[in-house]
């Protein structure tokens, strides 16, 4: 039947004779740009024969032993990381915030205690903060009674702000700058002030030891914080970060305390991180609300989403177009929920499968600030005079604050790859090429030579396959019988 005839074919078409499939093994192995595989075939001697297959079967072992260990080598993922200081005209100057320590106005409410609870668990959605319960009760009488009362509004108008009294000096680079160039910013802090918030155009200097001169007025007799709670300081808390980026200041935050000249001499570091299986970042992510992916940011847009989807309406603290959740949301869903996504490890980060990993580029500025006791005699008698205050005054509320770069350089600490595909084929062709003097060319010829002995091998198996037996139907197969049964009768 037709399996008959794809046999006949077989044999007469694909499958060679003995004589040609002996007579191709040996023009392979005398042909082959395999090293060491003719003098194997065209020795007559025995043990010259002997001694040649010993030491193509040695360096054949060698290769492969070296292959699979490169192999082993790249699938780990390797990483090497090089540090690059680059030295430049003029550099790019960061993003300074600027807090008081003591956030409220203390004429702004008869009962202290309860703005300051109230701006705890606000804060509370971006750094996490006990909730005081022992003031439980006073603080839903005051809910209950003030259900108009905007936490929001109070700390922009009664909160720490900027003008000519609080800021006494302001110089950037020898040229003076105002309260108007710093923007209004809501951190844990309540009311703070950026400068050099714009990243269209950003501030540069051009020379080291040159930059931002401050001196404020922390004016202690009109804004207080609450002792019991914690708040015993008084001075302004500051700290460097990207313009593009928002200030983050749990353990980042610098302190210049009262009557002290703070000198913060920083640098640029620039951190430049793999991708994935290399790294631990994710080149593809993006930010709704923020230009540059960062892992602050990233957390905030976390905590916004699930807030939003919880409570259905959206902390003024978070990044969003959400409905601004009121004191009632904020202490009976927003602080809960925030502690439940922490409790649970909704929004994590760091590795590649939390939901904010590491940026693949990032910038720093690590500061080292220097302190000293401000105002001598003659700068005593010049600032009573100008203030008309007393020394006692100016020693307990006078801040002066210097920012400026150590040096003209930035540092780049680059992540690389300590393997790469290019590097990966060189290791493997250099020893393919050392010890068995092998090329693309020969792993196609012997490719060729493999697939071309199975072939033949798949046909010799289909020629020795078993006839299929023949399944007639029962009447067919009964006459069949009779008629045998009569001839042999016959």
């Amino acid at each position: 039947g037709l399996l008959d005839q794809v046999r006949l074919y077989l044999v007469k078409k694909l499958l060679p004779r003995l004589e040609d499939r002996r007579r191709y093994h040996q023009e392979f192995a005398s042909s082959t740009s395999f090293h060491g595989v003719h003098n194997i075939v065209q020795t007559r001697s025995k043990t010259r024969r002997v001694l040649w297959l010993l030491v193509v079967t040695g360096c054949l072992a060698t290769v492969i032993w070296q292959i699979c260990s490169r192999l082993m080598y790249y699938f780990s993922w390797p990483t090497t990381t090089t540090v690059v200081v680059q030295y430049v005209e003029n550099i790019k100057f960061p993003a300074v915030t600027f807090c008081n320590l003591n956030r409220f106005q203390a004429h702004a409410v008869s009962n202290l205690k309860i703005v300051f609870v109230l701006w705890s668990i606000v804060s509370g959605v971006l750094k996490k903060i006990g909730k005081e319960d022992k003031y439980s009760q006073e603080l839903n009488d005051f809910l209950v009674g003030n259900q108009n009362f905007s936490i929001k509004e109070f700390t922009r108008k009664n909160g720490f702000y900027l003008n000519s009294s609080t800021l006494l000096e302001c110089e950037f680079f020898g040229k003076p700058c105002h309260p108007q160039d710093f923007e209004h910013v809501f951190t844990e802090y309540g009311n703070c002030f950026t400068f050099n918030h714009n990243d269209v155009s950003p501030r540069r200097v051009s020379l080291s030891g040159r930059g931002l001169h401050l001196l404020f007025n922390v004016q202690q007799e009109r804004f207080t914080d609450e002792p019991t709670l914690g708040y015993t300081d008084a001075g302004i808390t500051f700290v460097i970060h990207s313009p593009e980026e928002l200030p983050r200041f749990d353990g980042l935050g610098l302190l210049a305390p009262v009557g002290t000249h703070a000198q913060a001499t920083m640098r640029q570091l620039k951190s430049i991180i793999q991708e994935y299986p290399w790294g631990e970042c994710k080149p593809d992510l993006r930010l709704q609300y923020h230009k540059i992916y960062s892992t602050n940011g990233c957390l905030r847009e976390c905590k916004a989403r699930y807030i939003q989807d919880w409570c259905g309406c959206l902390p003024f603290v978070l990044p969003g177009n959400g409905v601004e959740c009121n004191l009632l949301k904020f202490y009976n869903c927003v602080y809960p929920a925030v502690h439940d996504i922490e409790l649970k490890g909704l929004c994590t980060l760091g590795t590649h499968n939390s939901t904010c990993p590491a940026p693949c580029e990032e910038t720093d500025y690590p500061a080292t600030v220097t302190y000293s006791n401000f105002g001598g005699e003659k700068a005593m008698e010049y600032f009573s005079t100008r203030l008309n205050r007393s020394p006692e005054y100016i020693r307990q509320n006078l801040v002066h604050i210097d920012i400026k770069y150590h040096d003209l350089s930035y540092k780049i600490t680059q992540q690389q790859k300590a393997l790469t595909i290019s590097e990966l084929l060189a290791d493997v062709g250099g020893q393919l090429g050392l010890f068995c003097g092998a090329s693309m060319i020969t792993i196609i010829e012997v490719l060729e030579y493999v697939f071309t002995n199975f072939c033949w091998m798949c046909i010799f198996l289909l020629l020795k396959a078993p006839k299929m037996p023949q399944w007639n139907n029962p009447s067919q197969s009964q006459a069949t019988r009779k008629e045998k049964k009569g001839i042999q009768e016959c």
